[in-house]
């Protein structure tokens, strides 16, 4: 298992207190850097190892900068707190911005990174949860964040704890039927302590979510099975931030984050190709210098 970074993981809190101290711009501007900073060295992991999601990672790391720098009640250097927020990241084949959001936060050193997908390494193309704090749950076999999720927030009501259990799904993910599965038991069991959050770019392997088999109307669907709704731009961190963070009814929640498949990268944003497409050395510097600006 690896162990926190110390000095990261102060610098991490030191960044949620001045998020909390901060204006709307300020706060803004602060996840919008931290995230493309993550995006950067996302690009280089993918690059390193030769194989990845990177069209995925990018769509969905505005998510997880906004859960892990403002929202998430967690400790990276007591990742076994038992009060803790569970996280749970169901489309596991974006393990990669996982890794790069957990180092940034302290959970463990930044320069494990260099390892990913290695010989021996923690950081495997899905994440493992005895290998890498911050994970709780080990994905990648599509369809089953979800229902492990409803457990997890099942547990919670029965320990009267006070955490609450976030989990972002794929979109094409959602063609599973586990997930309605698991969607119409915690609408029955009406779990306001779960909050799903659904990456919604609308490719998946191959083709577009609706050419392969139709989710729209999404809202609806959700509604139906006993949730709350509600719809954001994905790469908007104040907007995700107050969705994560509005008040809860009796009934728990989905968020549908819209998003863009390679989001910052202009030459693979809305591209199918990039779902697992592994950019050059010559493609990385240029996406690099599109994340700095």
């Amino acid at each position: 298992m690896l162990v926190a970074d110390p000095g990261t993981a102060a610098d991490w809190r030191r960044f949620r207190q001045e998020f909390t101290d901060a204006g709307p711009e300020r706060r803004r501007e602060m996840l919008r850097e931290r995230a493309n900073q993550s995006r950067t060295a996302d690009l280089h992991m993918i690059g390193r190892a030769g194989l990845g999601h990177v069209g995925g990672d990018m769509s969905v790391l505005d998510i997880l900068t906004t859960l892990f720098f403002s929202v998430l009640r967690v400790d990276p250097e007591k990742p076994e707190w038992a009060d803790r927020d569970r996280f749970v990241l169901s489309k596991g084949h974006t393990a990669g911005a996982l890794y790069a959001t957990l180092a940034a936060a302290g959970f463990f050193p930044t320069a494990e990174l260099d390892t990913f997908a290695g010989p021996l390494s923690a950081l495997n193309g899905h994440p493992n949860r005895v290998k890498v704090p911050g994970v709780e749950t080990n994905t990648g076999p599509l369809g089953h964040g979800l229902p492990v999720s409803v457990g997890m927030a099942v547990a919670g009501r029965l320990s009267a704890s006070a955490r609450h259990v976030y989990v972002v799904l794929g979109d094409g993910e959602l063609q599973e039927g586990s997930n309605w599965e698991a969607a119409m038991t915690a609408g029955h069991r009406r779990l306001s302590n779960l909050t799903a959050i659904v990456d919604r770019n609308r490719l998946q392997q191959g083709a577009r979510t609706e050419e392969t088999n139709t989710l729209d109307p999404l809202d609806d669907k959700f509604r139906a099975f006993g949730w709350d709704v509600l719809e954001v731009d994905g790469h908007d961190h104040l907007a995700l931030h107050e969705a994560f963070t509005a008040p809860r009814g009796d009934r728990p929640t989905c968020v549908i984050a819209n998003t863009i498949k390679g989001r910052g990268v202009s030459f693979m944003e809305d591209r199918v190709e990039w779902h697992h497409k592994v950019p050059s050395a010559e493609q990385i510097v240029t996406a690099s210098a599109e994340l700095a600006r």
